[in-house]
């Protein structure tokens, strides 16, 4: 059918009283009764048409026995329309036609206000469709979702909201990387080549995934793992894993999400050439949700993947390691200058370290100014686009008390998920979220001529991170250890009020220079100094 007739067919649909109402970025679901046995393998979409004529060609999913399902965000008010494609023809899901209406709703909810998260049109930062800047402070939750009872999916995203994450990420595979199946004894799929997808699994998943959006955060969605040979995005086949990712899509696609196409693997070489072609096998050349891939620690992959269109953002692991090597990988590694070569791209470090987890080298738990440091450097190393949290405990969603995370040995003995729940940083990143979304966060670019000289010496955890914006009229500088910091004269704009801000506590108090440029901080602690202008 061409598309002339297809559109001709669609425009013609009656109007239906009491079509299901949408609320304008909300998700249409329809259910579709295939009348006879069919291969879940089957191809199955819908095409969608919006009030302004744009047709939208989404797939559908297989959802156990006959029943195939269609998810779908709108992003116009207005009356949609649609029709059901298979291939091959299946009665029940060939040729089924519909519509709904999409309304504007007054909501809480920055998704429903604003609109789904995008990466900015200067490809620095993230945003709502509508240009409201949406700051990233992620919080790490790998088998949360899998492991997690409901009611205490709703503790841990009660808290989370309230401390102003506004990202969770988490695994949605099961077997393998420590996470053995969900909390029914489900596992995501069989097989091998090739794969049979799980429905009970991802049916119970469903509601982890909402209860995410509900909450008004975003699911940061790892779609496969990459760490080990027994990991699904290596053991599998290149064509399953492209199966596997775009059945998750279809299922979750409808939700404010991020697609993190494999986690802690290694791309370079043969295997980067891999991901590279299950990434535009399953993504390249069409519309998605912001997508991108987390490596190993202290690993920048990113140089050869400058070509490929469908990595939306960058995603760096400064990991768990604590000697001066990794202190000055993590503030003044590849990241601080890689950031300048086209494309731009948002760039996050998803894994600072734990709170709580073993450093590596001094085998010593991290605490929460560890943690915080680097969590303020990874901020300024950039422009500042976000950054994640994690906590020894809860990333792996631990229950049994006295024992490290399955898997994981080397990583120290955890707490509960409920104790690791209230870390002391946890609650610090409430107070960093309260800074940044209280400037224009997103003008602000690195400036080591900012300084006349760093106060930190060769001294790497002493190192102080600066940015300003491009105007002059706003400043922030991190100082790891306080003491004093001398601003190069010119370089800022006339009349710019300064405050101290207490990373631990959010306090915020004057700051007074003690003589022209110099400013004086407490040792013994770390401190961020605030220039902005006064408008």
């Amino acid at each position: 059918m061409t598309k002339f007739l297809l559109a001709t067919l669609l425009l013609a649909v009656p109007a239906v009283a009491g079509a299901q109402a949408v609320p304008l970025w909300g998700r249409f679901e329809k259910t579709f009764v295939a009348q006879s046995d069919v291969a879940p393998e089957t191809e199955f979409s819908v095409e969608f048409r919006s009030p302004s004529g744009k047709p939208r060609d989404v797939l559908g999913f297989w959802d156990g026995g006959k029943n195939w399902r269609v998810r779908f965000m709108p992003d116009e008010p207005g009356k949609w329309i649609f029709q059901s494609h298979s291939r091959p023809a299946v009665e029940g899901l060939n040729g089924q036609t519909g519509e709904f209406a999409c309304r504007r709703e007054e909501s809480a909810n920055p998704f429903f206000r604003h609109g789904a998260v995008r990466v900015a049109a200067n490809g620095r930062y993230f945003e709502h469709a509508d240009g409201t800047p949406f700051f990233w402070l992620g919080d790490t939750v790998w088998y949360g979702a899998g492991l997690s009872h409901k009611d205490d999916w709703e503790v841990y995203l009660n808290d989370r909201t309230a401390k102003k994450f506004t990202v969770v990420h988490f695994n949605v595979v099961a077997p393998r990387n420590g996470m053995p199946a969900d909390e029914n004894g489900e596992i995501s799929f069989t097989g091998t080549d090739p794969i049979r997808v799980n429905p009970k699994f991802y049916q119970r998943l469903d509601e982890r995934v909402g209860a995410v959006t509900a909450h008004g955060l975003l699911a940061a969605i790892v779609l496969t793992w990459g760490l080990r040979p027994v990991d699904s995005g290596n053991y599998l086949p290149e064509k399953e894993v492209v199966r596997l990712v775009r059945y998750l899509e279809a299922r979750y696609g409808a939700n404010h999400v991020v697609w993190i196409l494999t986690g802690d693997a290694d791309y370079v070489g043969a295997k980067g050439a891999r991901w590279k072609r299950i990434g535009r096998a399953a993504f390249g050349g069409r519309p998605h949700a912001p997508v991108t891939s987390h490596p190993e620690g202290m690993l920048w992959p990113w140089d050869s993947f400058r070509e490929e269109k469908w990595l939306d953002f960058l995603l760096y692991q400064s990991g768990h390691g604590d000697d001066a090597n990794t202190l000055r990988w993590l503030h003044s590694g590849p990241a601080t200058e890689d950031w300048r070569e086209p494309p731009p791209r948002p760039i996050i470090n998803i894994e600072p370290p734990y709170e709580g987890h073993l450093g590596y080298q001094s085998r010593l738990p991290h605490t929460a100014y560890v943690t915080r440091r680097a969590i303020y450097w990874s901020l300024l190393a950039t422009p500042t686009a976000g950054v994640t949290y994690g906590a020894h405990g809860v990333w792996s969603w631990h229950a049994a008390v006295g024992e490290p995370p399955t898997d994981h040995p080397t990583t120290g003995v955890a707490k509960t998920w409920r104790e690791a729940l209230s870390f002391r940083g946890s609650t610090q990143m409430k107070y960093l979220a309260e800074l940044f979304t209280s400037i224009p966060w997103w003008t602000l670019r690195p400036d080591d001529n900012l300084l006349i000289e760093q106060p930190g010496g060769t001294n790497p955890a002493g190192h102080v991170s600066a940015s300003r914006s491009e105007r002059g009229d706003l400043a922030m500088v991190y100082l790891p250890v306080g003491g004093e910091l001398k601003l190069r004269p010119g370089v800022l704009a006339e009349g710019l009020t300064s405050e101290w801000f207490d990373p631990r506590t959010g306090r915020r108090t004057p700051a007074a220079p003690e003589a022209p440029n110099t400013f004086r901080a407490a040792e013994e602690q770390d401190w961020v100094l605030l220039l902005r202008s006064r408008n």
